[in-house]
């Protein structure tokens, strides 16, 4: 069993949030992210994504979601806080969620721009 990891006081957990992960916020002890998409399909990819980044990380976010977004908390249950352990999945979710491969110029063009049956993530 992994053991317990050190919990970050607040301060520097939004220290690295703005150094490392703009996007989230640190919020009633969670740092947390929306994600918002185009539609239900969509939302239901990134929940997937979502859950099996988690699964193989064996580190679970909560999470609530709607019909255009998705919103990702993270906080280490097992040490009651914000942990390294907790940064690093959410990179890892940014990360992938995130990915633009059309903005990459390599043989994956990404999901067709300007038509809306091929519409998912709103990126940043």
């Amino acid at each position: 069993m992994a053991e317990r990891k050190a919990v970050i006081p607040p301060d520097q957990v939004e220290a690295r949030l703005a150094a490392e992960l703009p996007k989230w916020r640190l919020e009633d002890g969670w740092i947390r992210r929306t994600y918002k998409t185009q539609s239900w399909k969509s939302t239901l990819m990134v929940i997937n994504t979502v859950g099996h980044l988690a699964e193989a990380a064996w580190h679970h976010p909560d999470l609530t979601a709607s019909y255009a977004w998705v919103e990702v908390r993270l906080m280490s249950h097992d040490a009651k806080g914000i942990t390294d352990r907790d940064f690093e999945l959410a990179k890892k979710i940014e990360s992938v969620i995130q990915w633009q491969p059309g903005l990459e110029g390599g043989a994956l063009e990404g999901t067709p721009q300007g038509d809306q049956r091929f519409a998912y993530v709103k990126y940043d």
